[in-house]
């Protein structure tokens, strides 16, 4: 299958030569305008929505149903605050053409360009020409290993390239660093295997390598490696986004965030 480049690209300032924020989970006990605010306060240019956080206490979560009003209002926000959108997910969809047009028009609306999913050929194959249709990429994502469950496979990296490589290569992966090394799996080693279908990155340092229950650390504390994982998107021309994503405690270490961010920016002085 041909791919024809296009035109979906970030419209955000870059911070240490990438496209730099957080992943609204990292904020998910706070509602969209919070997590955008706290992104923003961090340090960040650009945010990854999740699916169903509550757009004010006790109200509507944000996703495919929201009405065009409230994806305006959404927008808003973002602009307010200098945040620019780039994704959505971690969504499921079926394996249908009602809900792949519904979910990538609901992304086409909010003016992302990734959708990060998990999802099967199935899924993708139905997707696929909407994304193409509307200037879209599809990103699958990965958790951890799941040793009860041998039909959990997308923690491979070889399985993912397997599995996107014969649809258009605006379907690749959303690489989770903290899952792969909870897994056991070296960011670095895994960039590589999937070379030129990364179009996301969930940009994690965990305290301890192949440790389900790792968690979270500042950027270059940790043993993720996250110096090589970086020149590695560098090399291979990265251009998709980073999202730091924190999975603590919901509320957001935001120290730690913005931590994250000086040491990315610090290693880019000097680098385009």
């Amino acid at each position: 299958m041909h791919f024809q480049s296009n035109s979906a690209s970030i419209n955000a300032p870059k911070i240490g030569g990438f496209w730099l924020g957080c992943q609204a989970w990292t904020f998910n006990k706070r509602t969209v305008p919070e997590a955008i605010a706290l992104t923003a306060k961090a340090g960040g240019k650009t945010i990854e929505f999740f699916p169903g956080q509550k757009l004010e206490a006790g109200g509507e979560g944000l996703g495919p149903d929201n009405s065009d009003a409230t994806i305006a209002k959404v927008k808003d926000w973002c602009k307010q605050a200098g945040i620019t959108p780039v994704a959505f997910g971690v969504t499921g969809f079926g394996a249908n053409e009602a809900d792949a047009r519904k979910l990538a028009t609901f992304a086409k609306k909010l003016g992302i360009r990734t959708i990060v999913t998990e999802s099967g050929a199935a899924e993708l194959k139905v997707m696929e020409p909407f994304l193409k249709e509307m200037d879209l990429y599809l990103a699958i994502h990965n958790h951890p290993r799941q040793p009860k469950n041998p039909n959990y496979k997308v923690w491979d990296p070889k399985y993912v390239l397997e599995l996107v490589s014969p649809f258009d290569k605006r379907i690749g992966s959303c690489a989770d660093t903290g899952h792969w090394v909870r897994s056991g799996i070296k960011p670095v080693d895994a960039i590589k295997i999937l070379k030129g279908r990364i179009h996301a990155s969930h940009l994690k340092d965990l305290n301890q390598f192949g440790e389900p229950h790792g968690h979270d650390v500042p950027f270059g504390t940790g043993v993720s490696d996250i110096p090589a994982i970086l020149a590695e998107f560098r090399s291979q021309g990265y251009q998709g986004h980073l999202s730091i994503e924190y999975e603590i405690n919901g509320d957001g270490p935001l120290e730690d965030v913005a931590a994250c961010i000086g040491f990315v920016r610090g290693l880019g002085i000097g680098k385009k």
